[in-house]
């Protein structure tokens, strides 16, 4: 059973309200009732009724005959007795369709079992707060008293035990209560008028009735209720073999019917087939060549046009070296997006449009072919230089820059290409277009529009390629460390935390630079796993240091999150991983997001990050100011603290020089009810204005570089203040005031490590 929508307070609601009715029945029962007669109706009851229900031919309900003993025990040993016998006929009657293979739900026994109780509860609390009716025979013995009596019992005890169970149902099943009332429960009321009648009938032969009357009754009965069922049971089966038979009939018309299309269907494809072939035949030797070597889309030479050509052209350079050519590897600058914002159509259209405009724009010897996907390769002639090559290209980086409208669409497109040159050392067509690519690569990098390669392009390549490949194995050879640089509150040099920084000692080449590694890590997809690393191994961290003692127990640690990860679900699963591995207090891990990042997709990062906060971190903004930050969606992120750009506090001047910008940003984080944090401090200019100025927490070099483990918690045994030398608070008017010894001239320090 679908327990998704179980009412399951409702459930148990009626479970100890059925419980409280059985346990006041039984404690209302006397000693005195208990006999033959009750044993008999409780034999009846728990044994007879069940196998003695009437299934009807395609009706929704049963004929049962257990609610007969229910109301025979009312007649003749009142209501308490009632609920008791109402109580075992349900449960007799659950156990035994359970044993003829019904299936029941969790608490569905003992709640059917509750609702009886309850019901006839409620029926028997009904009947003695109702009055008897005046032109009623009050003698018990009447005829009319009886069928008033059950009458009236047997649709009270319908009405509660329908509604009960069609209340339990309806909210179940999400439905209406009067759609499951009338679909599941009216036609129940069957039952109880029949329970009703048998009762009666019994109770008048018992009471008014000699043995023979009650024998024949008894005798008549039983004849007509086999009969009955006999029939209907007949009944049920010529049904039942109607039904077989018209399903026979209707899958083996179905079998035929089918057979009878997939005939036609084969031999539809057969004749197309055979049409196919002999087109085939018709096609000239020229039309095969034609497709072998050029691309569907485009029209263009293929990259196997391309390498027969490019073969061609190093033999005739290495036979004769004045015959000079160039490749230039093109690729489409993001036409990924034109293909998930307009759809495929549109990009197979641009396709052709750039195919054209390259054709166009190059000599009747060049050859321009396309390799696959957006990327395009052209073979320059005659072309002398480096130089001239170089001017070719950019010509063709204007050209195809010239907007144009597609199907509604205004497209603007850019290109990144690689130039390479023709060289001695080129023996394949792979290897020349390999250094194309290679200062393609390059030039999207470093968003130079066109780059000409060289060797050093080449090793910075491999290297980048053999960093990546150690990089995906760097966390199982335990290379990847930590240092954390502290966060100081500048109000009086007190540790708030430490920044987690990012480091990796590569076994064979040693110490490997943030700044180098970082982006290749954000580029392949392995800063998620690596980051995925970083939480759990700072929270880890964290929570050794917390435990150190009562001043330690509130630090945080800051963990830098890339926009990579942000756009990927699984962070709040990997935050709340490392949450759970480390029991730190949630409030204690900050996650930085640069403002980059958190704007490169504003409606799902203001999403994610209330997510996040829902988790119990805390938010920063990291480097604010350098990004694009549009006022109208950052008031709705939900940071708790800002970062100021080391680049804003480094312009600082002695005397507060440029200090306008830091002086907007700390007013703006104020009014957001943000905590600000300034990072690269390096002099004591730059900490004393700041601290002036209202920010509250700051990082830098002044105050400590980062440190190792090690280090980090040898300051945290010591209890170091990490305000610089020399500094002093003191109260005046209200405001703290840091004073420095004369003569430090505060020079400017070395700049701060990158971030992870």
């Amino acid at each position: 059973m679908d327990q998704k929508n179980d009412p399951i307070l409702l459930k148990y609601f009626v479970m100890v309200a059925g419980l409280a009715t059985l346990a006041l029945a039984i404690a209302n029962l006397g000693v005195e009732q208990i006999s033959i007669g009750l044993a008999l109706i409780v034999i009846f009851a728990v044994i007879i009724a069940p196998r003695m229900s009437l299934t009807l031919p395609r009706a929704r309900f049963a004929i049962s005959f257990g609610d007969a003993s229910v109301f025979l025990a009312f007649l003749i040993y009142g209501g308490w007795t009632a609920i008791i016998i109402a109580g075992l006929e349900t449960l007799s009657n659950c156990i035994y369709l359970r044993r003829k293979g019904l299936q029941f739900g969790r608490r569905m026994i003992i709640t059917n079992v509750s609702v009886s109780l309850l019901s006839f509860g409620i029926t028997y609390l009904v009947y003695l707060s109702v009055p008897s009716i005046s032109f009623v025979n009050s003698d018990h013995t009447s005829t009319q008293y009886l069928i008033v009596t059950l009458g009236a019992l047997a649709w009270v005890h319908f009405l509660a035990s329908s509604i009960l169970a069609a209340i339990i149902q309806s909210l179940r099943q999400n439905l209406g209560f009067l759609t499951i009332w009338l679909r599941d429960c009216f036609s129940s009321s069957m039952t109880h008028i029949v329970g009703a009648g048998l009762a009666g009938l019994v109770y008048t032969l018992v009471n008014f009735g000699d043995l023979m009357t009650g024998t024949i009754v008894f005798a008549a009965l039983g004849v007509a209720y086999l009969s009955y069922r006999q029939s209907i049971e007949e009944i049920n089966s010529a049904m039942d073999q109607a039904e077989t038979a018209e399903r026979q009939k209707a899958e083996t018309e179905k079998v035929r019917r089918r057979e009878a299309e997939d005939h036609a269907a084969k031999l539809s494809k057969s004749l197309e087939r055979q049409e196919l072939a002999f087109e085939a035949l018709r096609r000239s030797e020229q039309d095969f060549q034609h497709a072998a070597l050029h691309d569907s889309l485009t029209r263009l030479p293929n990259r196997k046009h391309l390498g027969d050509v490019l073969r061609q052209a190093i033999a005739e350079y290495t036979e004769d070296p004045s015959r000079h050519f160039h490749v230039l590897f093109l690729d489409i600058h993001r036409f990924k997006n034109i293909n998930d914002t307009l759809g495929h159509s549109i990009g197979d259209k641009v396709l052709s449009v750039a195919a054209k405009r390259f054709a166009r724009m190059l000599n009747p010897t060049d050859t321009v072919a396309r390799i696959g996907g957006d990327e395009f390769a052209v073979i320059l002639r005659g072309v002398s230089s480096n130089e001239k090559a170089l001017k070719v290209a950019r010509r063709m980086l204007k050209s195809i820059s010239q907007p144009f409208s597609l199907s509604g669409n205004r497209i603007s497109l850019t290109l990144n290409i690689g130039v390479a040159s023709c060289d001695e050392e080129y023996s394949t067509p792979e290897q020349i277009l390999r250094d194309a690519d290679i200062a393609m690569h390059h030039a999207k990098e470093r968003k130079l529009g066109v780059a000409m390669f060289n060797r050093e392009l080449r090793s910075r390549f491999l290297e980048r390629v053999r960093l990546e490949m150690d990089l995906a194995s760097a966390i199982d050879n335990k290379e990847l460390s930590m240092s954390y640089q502290p966060l100081i509150d500048l109000r009086d040099g007190s540790l708030m935390g430490f920044e987690a920084l990012l480091r990796w000692n590569h076994s064979e080449i040693g110490p490997i630079p943030p700044n180098k590694f970082i982006p290749i890590a954000e580029e392949s997809g392995l800063i998620i796993p690596i980051t995925r690393w970083i939480l759990e191994e700072t929270t880890r961290q964290l929570s050794q240091w917390q435990s150190i003692s009562h001043t330690t127990r509130d630090l945080i640690v800051s963990v830098n999150i890339s926009g990579k990860h942000l756009s990927n679900d699984d962070l709040i699963a990997d935050v709340e991983n490392a949450l759970t591995r480390s029991g730190i207090d949630p409030h204690s891990l900050k996650l930085e997001i640069t403002e980059s990042a958190a704007m490169d997709d504003p409606e799902h990062s203001i999403n994610m990050l209330r997510r996040l906060k829902q988790t119990g971190v805390q938010l920063s903004i990291d480097d604010f100011g350098t990004g694009y930050s549009s006022l109208a969606y950052l008031h709705r992120l939900p940071f708790d603290t800002l970062k100021i750009d080391r680049s804003f506090v480094s312009s600082v001047g002695e005397k507060g020089e440029n200090s306008e910008i830091i002086q907007t940003v700390i007013a703006l984080a104020k009014n957001l009810k943000m905590r600000v944090i300034a990072e690269g401090i390096e002099t004591e200019s730059q900490y004393r204005i700041l601290r002036n100025l209202g920010c509250d927490y700051g990082q830098g070099y002044l105050m400590s570089r980062p440190l190792t483990v090690e280090n980090a918690e040898t300051a945290l045994y010591e209890r170091k203040n990490w305000a610089p030398t020399g500094y002093e608070r003191s109260e005046s008017d209200g405001i703290d005031v840091v004073q420095f010894p004369a003569g430090r001239n505060g020079g400017s320090r070395a700049r701060g490590d990158r971030r992870a």
